[in-house]
């Protein structure tokens, strides 16, 4: 039995100037039409379950690719497991002044992350701890939706978490992993009776826009 699962990260968010977000409710920028049209071509139809997360920008892109469709949206799932990664009193400083991506001298926290995925904010949570609850969210929803089709509109962490789980490697170095705005990520999973379930990775990041 396969499960196909597409995984949309959200629409740009505006407004941040170089700012970590987190779980922060911000505003994204749903004008690119080529992208859009590009996701419209791609993701599954209304039959699918179509999920979001509890952060609107989900929410705001899931709409938008059905408004390329010219037609009305399903019924969407909210999946509060695939909400992105909480850097508790981090969100809102800027990369610089957390010295992540490479930012400041020598003592940078990461080259292209905020931090090690081992390493826990202030009243957030760490990236080890966002893959096992990604996992868990994964499962349930697959779980419902055992042999048909799943597009998950969510955040560049979830993502990598998903990727983590599905290969089996380890949160630090799903970290290395790109996943722009908008981009689309297959994964394919099977099972069989008895035999548990083994992942299968179709494309990571694609560009919508062809």
């Amino acid at each position: 039995m396969q499960t196909k699962l597409f995984l949309v990260r959200h629409a740009p968010v505006v407004g941040q100037h170089g700012r970590c977000y987190g779980t922060t409710d911000v505003e994204c920028d749903t004008t690119d039409a080529k992208a859009f049209a590009g996701l419209a071509a791609i993701l599954p139809g209304v039959d699918a379950l179509w999920t979001i997360t509890p952060l609107s920008r989900t929410k705001r892109t899931a709409d938008a690719v059905w408004a390329a469709r010219q037609a009305p949206p399903p019924a969407y799932r909210l999946v509060p497991e695939l909400i992105e990664q909480c850097f508790g009193d981090w969100q809102g400083k800027t990369y610089a002044e957390l010295g992540a991506y490479g930012h400041g001298d020598a003592g940078a926290t990461h080259r292209h992350w905020l931090t090690m995925a081992d390493i826990k904010p202030e009243g957030g949570e760490s990236f080890v701890e966002v893959c096992a609850r990604v996992a868990r969210g994964l499962d349930a929803v697959l779980e419902t939706a055992k042999g048909g089709d799943v597009a998950m509109v969510c955040h560049g962490g979830v993502i990598r978490a998903a990727l983590a789980y599905a290969l089996g490697v380890s949160p630090e170095a799903a970290l290395s992993i790109s996943v722009d705005t908008l981009s689309v990520t297959r994964l394919d999973r099977f099972e069989g009776p008895g035999r548990g379930h083994a992942w299968r990775v179709g494309y990571v990041n694609r560009d919508p826009r062809g």
